[in-house]
């Protein structure tokens, strides 16, 4: 789901230090390319994991589709159920893919662009988390979409491996993440200027919109929406708030001989 858009960042990555140089203006963060970097790269690890998860699922039979029933459905979400357009879901990727490219505006401002480097190695470790949750997540759960409760939706759609990832709508929370991830920067950047509102709306209204579109395409339940923006929406801002100069909290990667992750210290 995010192999596109974590290209972009490893490209950014890659150009914007050659483009600016260094940190002339003051940044509301502090980063450590060695412990970010780590915290990023576990996150890319986490995704292609979650992916060969989510190849080695097993597919759903016409047996399985022949006894599905709607009202097995929750009540909240049944109204979703058999939901199904494909040109819902083509236009969906507009605003979702645009999303990704949008944390790039931020170098219209001078201070921002001045520090380019560390806002763009916390952009990535924004997609870098998002991706990671979400296909492990999708990975390991087996959620069926909506659309498999109808027969308007192709066979082989219907008995796609990707018709278990419904849970939770990764759509949803990557365009929260990029988008929530622009407005928490400006704000940090700008405190005091008016047009902060305004950035905070647009930042909640395009992941709304992408979650709508997912579910009319018959993507997602609602409950599946809602799950993925709140993630997309906490990692957004809180990845730039962890790193903020004062913020008691940090992030830490941790290993052990049990697993790979990271540890959150609060220091009082």
């Amino acid at each position: 789901m995010l192999r596109s858009p974590l290209l972009l960042w490893l490209l950014a990555l890659i150009l914007l230090p050659s483009i600016v140089n260094g940190q002339t203006a003051t940044s509301p963060y502090k980063t450590d390319w060695l412990r970010d970097g780590s915290i990023a790269a576990g996150g890319i690890g986490a995704t292609v994991i979650g992916n060969i998860l989510i190849e080695k699922k097993t597919r759903l039979t016409e047996a399985d589709l022949s006894q599905l029933n709607v009202n097995d459905v929750n009540s909240f979400d049944r109204f979703s159920a058999g939901n199904y357009s494909a040109n819902a879901e083509t236009v969906s990727d507009y605003p979702f893919y645009g999303s990704f490219l949008a944390p790039l505006l931020l170098l219209l401002d001078d201070d921002i662009k001045q520090n380019a480097p560390q806002v763009y190695l916390l952009y990535g470790q924004t997609l870098s988390i998002a991706g990671g949750l979400y296909s492990m997540t999708a990975g390991t759960s087996s959620r069926k979409r909506p659309y498999v409760y109808t027969s308007d939706a192709s066979l082989e759609l219907r008995t796609d491996k990707q018709a278990t990832n419904s849970f939770y709508a990764g759509h949803t929370a990557a365009t929260a993440a990029a988008t929530f991830f622009l407005a928490k920067v400006y704000h940090d950047f700008n405190p005091d200027s008016p047009a902060r509102p305004y950035i905070w709306a647009a930042a909640a209204t395009v992941p709304a919109v992408v979650g709508y579109l997912r579910l009319r395409a018959g993507k997602h339940f609602l409950s599946d929406n809602i799950v993925g923006y709140a993630i997309g929406t906490g990692i957004g801002i809180l990845v730039p708030e962890l790193h903020r100069r004062g913020s008691p909290i940090t992030l830490i990667p941790e290993r052990t001989t049990m697993y790979d992750g990271l540890a959150v210290v609060y220091q009082f």
